[in-house]
């Protein structure tokens, strides 16, 4: 498995663990109405997008990644939500 593979489902993982772990009613306060679900997918997908693109090829684990889009959104080419 590559480098950039590992960290994709590494991220993978993590996102899907927020989601899950994420209240629906802290949520709506956070964000504009999207369910935690369907903001973790979007957030997963451009961080996926960004890892294959070699973005992230100075990171060393998934979770560096998710802290690093946590700080800083704009670090992800197409970030709209």
């Amino acid at each position: 498995m590559s480098k950039r593979e590992e960290l994709i489902s590494e991220v993978k993982e993590l996102y899907g663990s927020y989601a899950a772990s994420e209240t629906q009613n802290h949520f709506h306060k956070t964000t504009t109405g999207l369910t935690p679900e369907a903001y973790y997918q979007t957030l997963e997908n451009k961080v996926i997008d960004e890892i294959s693109h070699g973005t992230f090829d100075n990171c060393r684990t998934g979770k560096e990644i998710t802290n690093k889009v946590a700080a800083d959104k704009t670090i992800l080419s197409s970030w709209e939500v």
